[in-house]
This record gives structure tokens, C-alpha cells and sequence, in this order.
């Protein structure tokens, strides 16, 4: 398992986290390139289905990366983005996926260091995790 290298997949709020994550890049600051960013008009349009089938299709960890508390472009959407984590967290350990293997954070468009620091930290936690057993061979 020590050559495992993490897929985590990461559903960016177009306004905060996938601006941030631009400026992580135009910054030259580093990140794991196991993190596929896919940028989203709003966390609060993640449908719980597009979360379980970033699993299904070989993630090995999913991040939702929203806007700041009370900064959302579209009022509460990070608020509906986090009650989906929340429930699907507890799902995905009744399933035998592992909670742990799916988290929320809270960026803003300038915190492109937070970015890198973050993709880092939950692509090292996913590799100690191993991988999701989900994943198809």
C-alpha cells in the first residue's frame, strides 16, 4: 500500500474555493496533483447523487469546499452543501465507506495558501486511509 496515491476529488464553489485554488496555481505554491478540482456555480447545487458517484467512479475521497459563512453568492447554498455532508458522512459509515473519507471546508477567494494547505492535509489523510473500497479494480 506504500504506492498508493489517493484520487480525491474536489467540488469547488466557482466564486470562493475555485478562485482560491487559481491562486494557488498563479502563486506557484504546490499541491498534490491527486486533487481533481471540479468547479461548481455553488456547493449548495452538489446533489448528494454527484458525491456517490464521485466515489463510484474511483475517488478515494471527496471534498465539498464552499464559501465563508454568510458569504455565499447565493445566500445559503454552502448551509444546503453542509447538511448534505453531514448527512451523507453518517451514510457513508453505515455503508462501510468510511465517513472520514468526505469533508467540508470553508474557503474565500483570497486564501490561496489555504487551498494548497488543505488539499494537502486531506490528500495525506486519504493515503493513510488507503483505498475506498468502493473503488473497482
Amino acid at each position: 500500500m506504500e504506492n498508493f496515491e489517493p484520487v480525491v476529488v474536489a467540488f469547488a464553489c466557482h466564486y470562493c474555493a475555485y478562485t482560491a485554488a487559481d491562486m494557488a496555481g498563479t502563486k506557484r505554491l504546490s499541491y498534490p496533483p491527486n486533487v481533481k478540482i471540479i468547479r461548481v456555480p455553488c456547493t449548495g447545487k452538489v446533489d448528494m447523487i454527484h458525491i456517490m458517484k464521485a466515489f463510484e467512479k474511483g475517488a478515494d475521497g471527496v471534498c465539498v469546499a464552499a464559501c465563508l459563512d454568510g458569504d455565499c453568492h447565493f445566500k445559503t447554498g454552502n448551509v444546503r452543501a453542509a447538511r448534505h455532508v453531514d448527512y451523507l458522512k453518517k451514510f457513508l459509515d453505515e455503508i462501510g465507506v468510511g465517513g472520514e473519507r468526505l469533508e467540508m471546508v470553508s474557503i474565500s477567494a483570497g486564501m490561496g495558501e489555504k487551498f494548497a494547505q488543505i488539499a494537502t492535509e486531506i490528500t495525506e489523510k486519504i493515503r493513510k486511509l488507503g483505498p475506498s473500497p468502493v473503488r473497482i479494480a
